[in-house]
Order: C-alpha cells, then sequence, then structure tokens
C-alpha cells in the first residue's frame, strides 16, 4: 500500500474530487460514457478485443490513474462481451500506475453510480485491497504505487493501448511532461496506441516528440476535442 492515500470530497454526494488536485474523478455529466468514448473509442478496443478472440491473445492495457477503477471495469465488460463464446477465454492485463490510491470503502461508494458495471464492481471489489495485484481468471491487474515518473520507467511491461487519464494539465502538470509521455512511448508495443481526454497542445506536442502519430477528434461533453495517438 502507497503512503499516501487519496483525499476526497464529494460532490452531490456521488462524484468523489481529489483534494490533492481539486478535480473530479470522473466526468459530471456520465464518467461511463466518457470512458466508453474517450478510452476504449480513442483505442478502437472493441474491434481489436474482438480481434483477440479470433486469435485467442491476451491484451495489456496500461494506464496513468487508476482513481475509482471505472476505466479498468468498462474494459473488462467489454473484454468479457467480446470473449464470450469462445472455448478457451483468453487474459486482460491491466497495469494502473496511481500515486494516490482510493480506499476500497470510497471506491466502491463512486462505483456505485454506475448501476451498468455493477456486475463487474462486486467482482472485483471483492477481491480489491486498494493496491498491488489480483488474478480474476480472464482479468489480471497490478495498480503501481507511487510517482509515475519513477515506477513507469522501472516498468517492464509493454502495453497494447494506453489510457492517459490523469487530473487535468493545468493542475496536475507532472503527469504529462515529455520525459513521462517518452517513458509511455518506451513501453508502448508495435502498432500501440493511447487516447486522453485532454487535447492540450503541449501534451500533443510530448506524444509526438516521443514517437507517436497523434489526432485531435471529437472529445466528451462539453470538452470540444481529445486526443488519439498510434506509435509509429
Amino acid at each position: 500500500m502507497a503512503d499516501q492515500q487519496a483525499r476526497l470530497s464529494w460532490r452531490d454526494g456521488s462524484i468523489p474530487v481529489s483534494d490533492q488536485f481539486d478535480d473530479p474523478y470522473f466526468s459530471i455529466h456520465d464518467g461511463l460514457a466518457e470512458t466508453g468514448h474517450v478510452f476504449l473509442g480513442g483505442n478502437d478496443l472493441a474491434a481489436r478485443f474482438a480481434s483477440a478472440a479470433e486469435t485467442g491473445a491476451d491484451f495489456h492495457i496500461a494506464e496513468l490513474g487508476f482513481g475509482t477503477g471505472l476505466n479498468l471495469l468498462a474494459a473488462w465488460r467489454a473484454w468479457e462481451t467480446a470473449q464470450e463464446g469462445c472455448a478457451a477465454p483468453s487474459v486482460l492485463h491491466f497495469t494502473s500506475f496511481e500515486a494516490f490510491p482510493m480506499a476500497v470503502e470510497d471506491m466502491a461508494r463512486a462505483l456505485e453510480a454506475f448501476p451498468e458495471v455493477a456486475h463487474w464492481a462486486e467482482r472485483f471489489l471483492a477481491v480489491w485491497d486498494g493496491a498491488g495485484a489480483c488474478d480474476l481468471g480472464n482479468l489480471r491487474v497490478n495498480v503501481i504505487t507511487g510517482d509515475a515518473r519513477m515506477s513507469l520507467p522501472e516498468w517492464t511491461g509493454a502495453a497494447d493501448a494506453w489510457f492517459l487519464d490523469g487530473f487535468s494539465p493545468a493542475k496536475n502538470p507532472e503527469l504529462w511532461q515529455d520525459d513521462l509521455l517518452a517513458a509511455v512511448a518506451g513501453h508502448t508495443g508495435a502498432g500501440g496506441t493511447a487516447a486522453t481526454y485532454t487535447a492540450a497542445g503541449f501534451v500533443r506536442r510530448g506524444l509526438e516528440a516521443a514517437g507517436f502519430e497523434v489526432s485531435r477528434t471529437p472529445g466528451f461533453g462539453r470538452k470540444r476535442h481529445m486526443t488519439k495517438a498510434r506509435l509509429r
């Protein structure tokens, strides 16, 4: 367990807001829909999960900012949907880097706002103790706590897709620096992708400098644009 745990306030009784960064953990409009649009859609995961199911291949997602675990649950739901009918389901690996892990009881409270993923939340929370690794058969989770600027360069894995979901670049600039984005690129498999809700110019330039082909596409809700990237 990390030394520092997330400190929260609650907006409208159901939306967790980070006291460290003064930023909500998910969209006040519909956090699950935002995850679907930005991270699943931005990485073309429906098609890639279907391809993995056909070939029996595993798939690896990595993430900056674990938060409530909502992105994990949305991806796991999509993975299981793609794997339906497979005689030997393959494994979704999910690695996340989180400086301030959320207490399990706070995570459970936040996820109550999304009954669509309650089935996956219940299974995950039944074995989750707040950090570290757990094995749920077709899902293997590893949340690496501490400063990603130090832990990511030391990670030995490589992701097929990245969820860049740190708090706003204006409030959490450390998680969007060029050296960290270069580390993301260095831990991305051939043809791998990344997606994020932000279209900040310095983030897009940092991804391009790291070796990604970057495009700006329509964002979710009130956000006009988001960013998609594919490793050259």
